[in-house]
């Protein structure tokens, strides 16, 4: 039975450092912040409260039905009697109110309510988007920063192999004390440099877990992406079609300008009639007649003469919100064309970069193995060494930085375009 025990409890272990240790998928991030982001909640709770008042307009189509029910009791003076006499009467009735037609107020204001509701579900696309994007660039980043903290690695472990020869050096009385000081202190330059490249990395899984809508990463690893080298697209005319054509946010705009032309609709509706039938059935008790049955059949027809301008006002307010979108528009189309361009662009000088980079990358690290060799051989200076070091360890950061720009380049873009 203990032995039955200590495995289970081995096992759970087991497993839960396994689970633990196995790496974080891009796709599982995104689906991830997908289903915790608060920004992507808020954005859908506002898309079911558009849902509602959609609900909310269109209720006026319904007849409206009231249980009413009134009693009172006191001394009035009836005109028959010439005196005042107590009464009491109570009175229990079941109406229904129809509006038949209303000159478009109804219909207006569902209109309204429909745009404002697409409106609403191009944001939630909008939000999702935009928090897919800085998944992405987070990601990338930390890629990045897990690449440089490798490589600040390498710096200190190749100074701290020439103090040693430094020390070796002295201790054979080759060189000065002054040159194992000075590699020392190159040697602690590097730690340095190790140590803000951790807590870069540090900060970029901070950001990772918060665009995914959680607290922390814990200890878990992400998994590298596939080697892949976005080619810059020739045709930039098309790709600003396609994004004037896919962008959420110019959906969005084209949804609440046909929520203002309803609200347009509605406000000028207030100029003309309504025309709505009442009906109620009930049963009436009063201590002077007899009891019975009452009801009512009526049509009611309400004009509009004057009422203090508002109608006006809520007409000027209507079309000048019409005119603010078709604004939004045009500002927005710009907007969209010049992120595009600046993504291609930005894709285009990340590939020179990262080509240039890649051969300079190349050629330090030789650079530093000679001078490292020379070194040994006490050929070499102590100040060559250095300078290959930082030159190898420069020209890598370019490289890295280089390589997940383009990858960033490259999800700016899709999200300049408004893919999903």
């Amino acid at each position: 039975m203990n032995k039955a025990l200590l495995f289970c409890i081995l096992f759970a272990l087991f497993t839960g450092s396994a689970w633990a240790a196995e790496p974080l998928t891009l796709a599982e991030a995104l689906k991830t912040a997908d289903q915790n982001h608060p920004q992507i909640e808020e954005a859908a709770a506002n898309l079911s409260v558009t849902d509602a008042r959609v609900g909310q307009t269109t209720a006026n189509y319904w007849p409206q039905i009231n249980l009413s029910a009134d009693w009172n009791k006191g001394d009035t003076f009836l005109t028959a009697l010439g005196g005042i006499k107590e009464t009491e009467v109570s009175t229990t009735s079941v109406v229904v109110r129809q509006n038949i037609y209303d000159f478009g107020r109804t219909a207006g204001a569902a209109a309204a309510a429909r745009g404002a509701r697409a409106a609403a579900a191009q944001g939630l696309a909008i939000s999702r988007q935009d928090i897919a994007f800085r998944v992405k660039a987070a990601w990338y980043l930390v890629l990045a920063a897990e690449k440089q903290v490798t490589a600040s690695q390498k710096t200190v472990v190749a100074r701290e192999g020439l103090a040693r020869q430094a020390k070796e050096f002295f201790k054979h009385g080759i060189r000065s004390k002054v040159e194992v000081a000075r590699t020392e202190a190159s040697l602690y330059a590097g730690k340095s440099l190790l140590i803000r490249a951790e807590n870069n990395r540090d900060l970029a899984r901070l950001e990772l877990a918060n665009a995914m809508g959680l607290n922390s990463l814990e200890d878990r690893p992400l998994a590298e992406p596939e080697t892949i080298a976005p080619l810059a697209p020739e045709n930039l005319t098309a790709l600003r079609e396609e994004g004037l054509q896919n962008r959420n946010e110019l959906k969005r705009l084209a949804s609440l300008k046909d929520s203002a032309a309803g609200s347009l609709h509605s406000a000028r509706s207030g100029y003309l009639p309504t025309l709505s039938g009442v009906a109620s059935y009930g049963e009436a008790a009063q201590s002077m007649l007899p009891e019975g049955e009452v009801w009512v059949l009526g049509v009611n027809l309400s004009l509009p003469i004057f009422s203090g301008f508002a109608t006006r006002e809520q007409v000027r307010e209507a079309d000048a919100a019409i005119h603010a979108v078709e604004a939004q528009q045009k500002n927005l189309r710009m907007q969209v064309a010049r992120e595009i361009e600046s993504a291609w662009l930005g894709i285009t000088e990340a590939q020179a970069r990262l080509a240039a980079s890649t051969k300079e990358t190349i050629a330090a690290q030789e650079g530093q193995r000679l001078a490292m060799e020379r070194y040994r051989e006490g050929l070499g200076t102590m100040i060559e060494a250095i300078d290959a070091q930082a030159q190898a360890l420069n020209a890598e950061t370019a490289q890295i930085q280089a390589g997940y720009d383009q990858r960033i380049a490259g999800a700016r873009l899709d999200r300049a375009l408004g893919k999903q």
